[in-house]
């Protein structure tokens, strides 16, 4: 598996365009928490947590589906909302993610990835390692 830099990959959070706002984002626990709080940075927006799983950390699959956690515990309501994941294989859990944000009331949901197919995306390619995993 590959590697980039975290300067690299900072350059690319940096260099992002977004013309949208949103009110807040959403990281996708536990692979969106640091890209999540990387946006929190640059775009001054809060962040919450949605517990979702699908893979283990080694990217195998744990469950069929992506799975629940627990409910969400916070407005959505009316709301414009990033998502935010690490990595988009399959789109499985994302799409999971954008259903019940819709769901539960969201006026807008787009979706960011570190990798792989979003709506903002700083790569789209072979998989590769994160410079913040730390295994």
């Amino acid at each position: 598996m590959s590697e980039k830099s975290m300067d690299e990959v900072m350059e690319r959070f940096r260099s992002m365009d977004f013309p949208e706002t949103f009110d807040t984002i959403v990281a996708i626990a536990n692979g969106g928490i640091v890209p999540a709080a990387i946006l929190n940075q640059r775009l001054d927006i809060g962040v919450q947590l949605l517990r979702i799983n699908l893979r283990d950390p080694f990217q195998k699959p744990r469950h069929e589906a992506p799975l629940l956690l627990e409910p969400i515990q916070f407005d959505v309501k009316g709301k414009r909302i990033l998502l935010v994941e690490d990595r988009v294989k399959t789109g499985a859990t994302l799409n999971y993610a954008v259903k019940l944000l819709t769901e539960a009331g969201a006026a807008v949901v787009k979706t960011f990835a570190v990798n792989g197919k979003a709506d903002y995306a700083l790569y789209n390619e072979t998989c590769f390692k994160f410079p913040w995993i730390l295994t």
